[in-house]
This record gives structure tokens, sequence and C-alpha cells, in this order.
């Protein structure tokens, strides 16, 4: 077996050897999928070598919340709720009869909902009764918290993941063709790649065999409180023998690492697909995010969608070139933020309601987001319903003023 700096090298001469060839297309359209291909490239090179500390695995969210129970509302967050094993409270769409069909434009393919003994299924209908063909698959876990929306995903062939051609996007309140599927032909085929799951999950172990397959067993689902301040084992056998001390606690405080490690751990998921460097779910809280993804840094005059570039386009604010901000300075992970209006003592913890040209016109005190940061809509991900494109609208966080924010 190869060490890991022989991986390390070999991975990274072939992610260059496909990026420059990546350049010589000069396909502006091509990035976004071929980042996802160099990923798994990576994925395949590094997965021999990766494995966890055994001496420091994930303990679980019940095990760190008995301690810090104030924390406790974590589990109401949509972090936590990013991915679920499903069940009729984790799946947000609906199985009743007249609800759980989806039609497509192909006259003759539709999708059914089923709730079952077994679990949940996912049937692809394709013909005139009596004479139709059908393939089912069951769903086996849940992405998205259903703030936005869900997807789902299923395994197939022993130990790989794929995700369900039907999703469901809150907005609608429907069952909508997920995204990256068409709705001409019955598809069940769209692989899941480690770098989806290292954004909606705490751990998964990649296996060598393709691109998305994974060991079925100690995976972690959500976003837990590992994710964030690192696994737990090391920190949970200190304080069970009382060795720990407070300059020993074998876990990462967040609020004390600097401002860049800090942006690093939330660049993780909120930075954009990037490229990876080093084996997927290798990043730990506290390490320099660029030795394991690089993502590119965009010319001023880039335009940059609101999905998933949240980092991007905070570092375009002068809210953060001109302070010492972080993602927290707004943002509490351990409670649900739901209310706008609420981030509006964060923003007046520096402005003044009275700077503002149009104080007079109406009562702004609540509605600093909705200018600032208003909903826009993402171009990179949509779905569709009834033969209509359904793109999400996601708060941008380039803080600025914009000319044509609404408040809602």
């Amino acid at each position: 077996m190869k060490s890991d700096e022989t991986w390390r090298a070999y991975s990274q001469r072939t992610l260059d050897g496909f990026i420059a060839r990546v350049r010589r297309i000069g396909n502006d359209t091509a990035p976004p999928v071929l980042f996802i291909l160099a990923t798994a490239l990576v994925t395949l090179a590094f997965s021999s070598s990766q494995d966890q500390d055994a001496t420091n695995r994930f303990v679980g969210d019940d095990k760190c919340l008995s301690c810090h129970q104030a924390q406790k509302n974590y589990l109401r967050t949509a972090h936590h709720f990013t991915s679920q094993l499903p069940t009729k409270e984790s799946i947000a769409g609906s199985f009743e009869t007249g609800k759980n069909v989806l039609n497509t434009p192909q006259a003759e393919l539709r999708y059914r909902m089923d709730r079952t003994r077994d679990g949940f299924l996912q049937t692809a209908v394709l013909g005139t009764p009596p004479d139709t063909i059908s393939i089912s698959k069951q769903f086996d876990l849940v992405i998205g918290s259903g703030r936005k929306g869900q997807t789902y995903l299923y395994w197939d062939k022993g130990d790989q993941l794929f995700q369900l051609p039907v999703s469901y996007w809150t907005e609608v309140n429907s069952w909508v063709l997920s995204p990256g599927y068409g709705d001409r032909q019955m598809d069940f085929s769209r692989p899941v790649v480690p770098r989806c799951l290292e954004c909606h999950a705490s751990y998964f172990e990649p296996m060598p065999d393709t691109a998305n397959s994974y060991r079925k067993t100690g995976y972690v689902l959500g976003i837990s409180c590992e994710r964030c301040h690192g696994p737990g084992g090391r920190h949970v056998a200190l304080n069970v023998a009382k060795t720990a001390t407070p300059a020993n606690q074998a876990i990462v405080n967040v609020a004390k690492l600097n401002r860049e490690r800090q942006l690093d751990l939330c660049g993780l998921c909120h930075g954009g697909i990037g490229v990876a460097k080093a084996a997927p779910f290798s990043f730990v809280v506290g390490n320099t995010l660029e030795d394991y993804l690089h993502l590119t840094v965009p010319k001023p005059e880039d335009p940059v969608d609101v999905h998933g570039s949240q980092m991007a386009l905070l570092e375009r604010s002068k809210c953060f070139t001109e302070s010492t901000m972080t993602c927290s300075t707004c943002h509490d992970v351990h409670v649900p933020q739901r209310e706008v209006r609420n981030f509006s003592e964060r923003c007046l913890g520096c402005h003044k309601v009275s700077s503002c040209p149009v104080h007079s016109k109406q009562n702004i005190e609540q509605h600093c987001v909705d200018c600032h940061m208003p909903n826009q809509t993402s171009n990179v991900i949509f779905s569709s319903r009834d033969g209509v494109r359904i793109s999400p609208k996601v708060r941008s966080h380039w803080i600025k003023v914009y000319r044509t924010a609404t408040t809602r």
C-alpha cells in the first residue's frame, strides 16, 4: 500500500493534469461538473489511505448533549436535520392518495411515492395500463431539513449511493423532479459523490470501488456537534476519567480559533464545490481548508451564485473587509434562526438606524436583512414540476445596498 504522501503526490499530479486539460478545452459552462469529476478522482486516489484515528471516534450528539445541556436547542436546527434516516416525520412530502403522484411532460411517465410496512418507496411507472413497466427504489436517506426542500438517496449494488429522481420542494408544497434529472425517461442513475455528502453529513467512509461507494455502517448523519468541534472520543474519555484540565480538553472551542480558521470551518460547506486536495471527510476543525479543498477566489467582476457561495459573497462586503466579523458574528448555530428581523440586532450593533436614507419613509429596524441581504434566485440548482423549471431563492451574503430589494 502506498504511503499517504505517495497518494497525495499521485492525486495532485492527476488533478493538475485534469485541470490543465479543462483549461485547454476552455469551456466556461463546464467547470461545476468537471470539478465534481475531479473530486471523484481524488476520492479514489485517497480512499485506500483514509482511516479515522481509532482512539478518537465520534461519540454522537446524545453523548455531547448529556453534559452540554444548554445546547439542546441545536437538535431543532437545520444543520442537525440536513441528513436523516427516512421516517414519516423526516420526509416532508405527502404519501396520501392524490398527493403522492408526480406526472411528467412525458405523458406515459409518472412517479408514485408509497409508504409500506417495510419503508418508503419511489416507483417510476412507464406506459398506459395495462401495458406498463415500473421500477421501485427505497428511500434510504433524507437530505435537507425541508426548510427549502429535500432530496432522497438510495443504496444500490451493495454499497453505492444514488439520488432518487423525485425530490420535495417546500415553496410549492409538492413533489418535484430532482435536480440533475430529466423529465423524459425513467431514470434512477445519478450517483452521489463524496463532495455532496461532505456538506450534508458529518462522516461517511468512501470505499475504493467507485466514486459513489461508501461503507454502510459507521456513518454520521446531520451536521453534528463533532463536525464543528472535532471527534469527541478522547474528550469524553478524559472527562470520564477526571483527568481533563482546562488546557487539555481534546475538543475544539471554535470561538478560540483565529478568524481564518473559523471561516475555514464554515467555508468547507459554504464556500462552493471546490476541488478536493485530500480525502473526503479528512478536514477537521482547526485545520487550514486550502490544504484539503481548493476554492477559487472569484474576480471582482465575476458573477457569484447565491447557492453554496456564501463565503465568496460575504468577502465582497464592506462589513466584512472593514471589520473582524466571522459567520458567528450573525449566526448562532446552536439555535434555530428563522426570523430575519432577529438579525437586525446584530446589524444595529455597528450601524445606526438614523444613517439609513429611507428611515423617514418606513420602519426599518426589523428589515436590515431584507434590504441589504435579499433573497435571490439561484441559477446553478433547479428542479422541475409540470414541465416548469423551479429555482430556489437563497439569501445573498453580499451585504450592500440593493435598489430592487423588498421587505419579504
